[in-house]
């Protein structure tokens, strides 16, 4: 029975367990989670998927991300901004996404509080809030992985701040942890190596 470590893989490498539970978080895992993201469409894009994970598992979400991506111009954020009423009601009948009504009116407005922001404006901000990696223990097991922070209490007060609806303390963690911001691969993954590689 494993401990809540990393555990070996099909190939014999070493990985977070949740990454090994189905064919599409093996590549979820290994290729995008924990990897720096920048952009302000892409990061708009994962904040509009986490909140939109809220109450879901991510398995859900990361299955229709492509239809998200089609539902929602590929979260470019002045097309988003520019939606209308009629763009909204076609998306509540939409079965590529989540159908949920008020986590579709929040993507909408917060892609019209962000087209008023300054290029780089939202990758500057949510950055600014990524902790120094030489301040944060390597997880040995799932149960040493956070859900809830200082800093993304922080960026999830800063974003409601500016105007950014639908994103809490989790939801914003989430973020983090997706986009790179802190590397949450536990000791002995193979990503949590790869990563480390980079930076150096």
């Amino acid at each position: 029975m494993s401990d809540g470590g990393a555990v070996a893989g099909p190939d014999g490498e070493l990985r977070c367990p949740w990454g090994l539970s189905t064919e599409d978080y093996v590549k979820y895992h290994d290729e995008e989670w924990g990897r720096p993201v920048h952009g302000d469409d892409a990061l708009f894009e994962r904040l509009c998927l986490e909140a939109f994970q809220s109450g879901l598992s991510w398995i859900t979400i990361l299955r229709r991300r492509e239809g998200f991506r089609r539902a929602f111009a590929g979260f470019h954020i002045p097309a988003v901004a520019a939606f209308t009423d009629a763009d909204a009601a076609r998306l509540l009948t939409d079965e590529g996404i989540i159908r949920n009504r008020a986590k579709i009116d929040a993507t909408l407005a917060n892609a019209r509080e962000l087209a008023g922001w300054s290029a780089g404006e939202l990758d500057g901000l949510i950055w600014s809030y990524a902790p120094d990696p030489a301040t944060r223990p390597v997880p040995r097991t799932i149960g040493d992985v956070a859900a809830v922070t200082d800093e993304s209490t922080a960026l999830a007060k800063a974003l409601k701040k500016r105007g950014i609806r639908f994103v809490g303390p989790t939801t914003a963690y989430a973020l983090m942890q997706a986009c790179g911001l802190v590397d949450d691969h536990l000791a002995g993954c193979l990503v949590r190596r790869q990563l480390a590689d980079a930076r150096d």
